[in-house]
């Protein structure tokens, strides 16, 4: 019975970054062997313990065959004539596919170390193309190594492109898809995940609405990078930046203009009410991967009004109170913090803006606080009541706001 140190950590480890999960596999032992050494089961699908000190993941050494369509046609077997290297093999990425035993020595049979040094992201063997999870994922570790450089192999995008020809992505979960992006959305780099799936052609299948936005021009005056899709990219990355680790920001950055795909083609480059026409789309998008109704919620809040956050400073005080209610904002201030992150993604998401200020922000957060600031207290006590007392607050409320500086 030998243990190693194997998956991220091994490879985390090796690119300097910070360890979040210590995954074991376990080679020579049955389950009985580890329940007597006092771990504790908790794999359903096949033999995983928990170690009795630490509470970290000990796997049994398996290999697996596939057995059925999509992420959960696989028959998985356990036995102590299992080998690390088998084990290994069954694993996505070679990056992924290091462990480290005991002594802090590195097994690395499918040369993952080389392509640490080669910011290279290779698939391990042709089974790959076995498990369509796996073509998101490493969408998802583009976008996390994309910064450090790391690119996507040619005959593994070759690979993933046959897994789309050949309809194998077409049998992913809608759960499975969302756990996958809302990961990558919280990247260092999400615009990555989304080129990486275009290349492959999988953005297309699993993401129409955002598929059909690239090769949509817009005014160049305002966007210097023109494509749509590519403005979207852009938006992604500031997101990251502005909102790090926010899936939240993240989705509602991913979504904002779909609209624009909607733009009849005598009317571009404008897209005059694309906010409005992006609601459809976005609705059927959350609706068909299971997406939270917040992070739905808060996107869709995006989509109609990020044009009046970004002229803010134009509109009648009665219609930023409308805004702050249309979020929930005075009741509910991190709904607020949400949207306006997604918003300054968006104007700073253009080729030449990357850096410029976003006054409405502040602005928006001031006219929330004089907003919440008045109560309905006083206008009970005057002796109003029922729609009278709404009507009162809302005059108030809006005169708050006038009196701010703009």
């Amino acid at each position: 019975m030998r243990t190693y140190l194997v998956g991220g950590a091994v490879r985390d480890k090796l690119l300097g970054r910070p360890l979040v999960d210590h995954d074991h596999v376990v080679v020579g032992a049955t389950p009985e062997a580890m329940l007597a050494e006092g771990y504790r089961p908790v794999g359903k699908d096949f033999p995983v313990f928990l170690h009795p000190d630490t509470g970290e993941e000990y796997a049994l050494a398996r290999t697996e065959r596939k057995s059925g369509r999509g992420y959960h046609g696989f028959v998985f077997a356990t036995d102590p004539t299992v080998t690390l290297e088998q084990d290994l093999a069954r694993r996505d990425l070679t990056i992924n596919a290091i462990a480290e035993d005991e002594r802090g020595a590195l097994v690395d049979p499918y040369g993952g170390t080389r392509d640490l040094e080669a910011r290279v992201l290779r698939h391990v063997s042709p089974a790959f193309v076995e498990d369509p999870v796996r073509l998101l994922r490493v969408a998802r570790f583009a976008a996390r190594f994309a910064p450090l450089g790391f690119t996507v192999a040619e005959e593994t995008m070759a690979l993933m492109r046959r897994m789309v020809a050949e309809g194998e992505v077409d049998h992913l979960v809608p759960e499975r898809v969302w756990q996958e992006t809302r990961r990558a959305l919280g990247e260092a780099q999400p615009s990555a995940f989304l080129r990486v799936l275009r290349e492959s052609g999988a953005l297309a299948v699993l993401f129409p609405e955002v598929d059909a936005l690239y090769g949509v021009p817009q005014r160049a005056e305002h966007h210097p990078e023109i494509d749509t899709g590519r403005h979207i990219e852009l938006v992604l990355d500031m997101a990251a930046r502005i909102a790090p680790g926010d899936d939240r920001v993240g989705f509602s950055a991913l979504t904002h203009d779909l609209g624009k795909a909607l733009t009849p083609a005598d009317e571009l480059p404008r897209h005059i009410g694309h906010e409005g026409r992006g609601v459809k789309p976005l609705r059927a998008l959350a609706a068909r991967l299971k997406v939270p109704t917040e992070h739905a919620a808060l996107a869709e809040a995006v989509c109609r009004g990020h044009l009046n956050a970004h002229r803010a400073f134009e509109l009648r005080p009665a219609t930023v109170l409308k805004l702050l209610a249309s979020l929930d904002a005075l009741r509910r201030p991190e709904r607020l913090e949400v949207f306006l992150a997604a918003c300054e993604a968006d104007a700073r998401g253009r080729t030449g803006h990357e850096d410029a200020p976003y006054p409405q922000a502040a602005y928006l957060r001031r006219a929330r606080e004089a907003a919440a600031a008045v109560t309905a207290a006083p206008f009970v006590a005057e002796g109003l009541a029922g729609p009278a007392v709404g009507a009162a607050l809302e005059r108030a409320r809006t005169a708050a706001i006038a009196a701010i500086p703009r």
